[in-house]
């Protein structure tokens, strides 16, 4: 097979409508668009949402409150009592071994703990944050609080 060989399959190809063109084009005259009217005229008819002059949809509805903020940071967050359960007396808390126990999805967001529960296990916590009740806690059971 030559590129001279290659053509388009059957029936993908249509010639473009000629309106305008005479009467025996059978798209002369009024060229289909029928007699007169807005939508019959150049440039006619008006664009999607409009409502005949009344006020549109859009811009009855209600606006939303408030804004959001592009730039604030989403924090996973674990509370002591979770550690309690996850982790033996000793270990080391850091984003890869909360990871590995199962208590955050993701290595990539930053982990904040927060004092709910109770903890009495000596734990060395790395974390990107951690609330004041939850490193009085840490403390403590005899455990160290490091921030990144």
């Amino acid at each position: 097979m030559q590129i001279h060989d290659l053509s388009p399959a059957p029936g993908s190809r249509k010639k473009p409508k000629r309106v305008g063109r005479g009467h025996g084009s059978g798209h002369g005259g009024r060229s289909g668009k029928g007699d007169k009217g807005q939508l019959s005229r150049a440039g006619g008819g008006k664009g999607p949402g409009f409502e005949g002059g009344q006020n549109p949809l859009h811009m009855r509805l209600p606006k939303l409150p408030g804004f959001k903020n592009r730039f604030r940071v989403e924090f996973a967050i674990i509370n002591v009592s979770r550690l309690e359960e996850k982790f033996a007396d000793g270990d080391m808390v850091d984003i890869d071994s909360l990871f590995a126990a199962g208590l955050i999805k993701s290595k990539k967001v930053p982990v904040k703990v927060l004092g709910d529960g109770e903890l009495k296990k000596k734990l060395t916590v790395k974390v990107d944050k951690v609330s004041g009740s939850a490193r009085t806690k840490i403390e403590a059971a005899g455990g160290t609080v490091d921030t990144l």
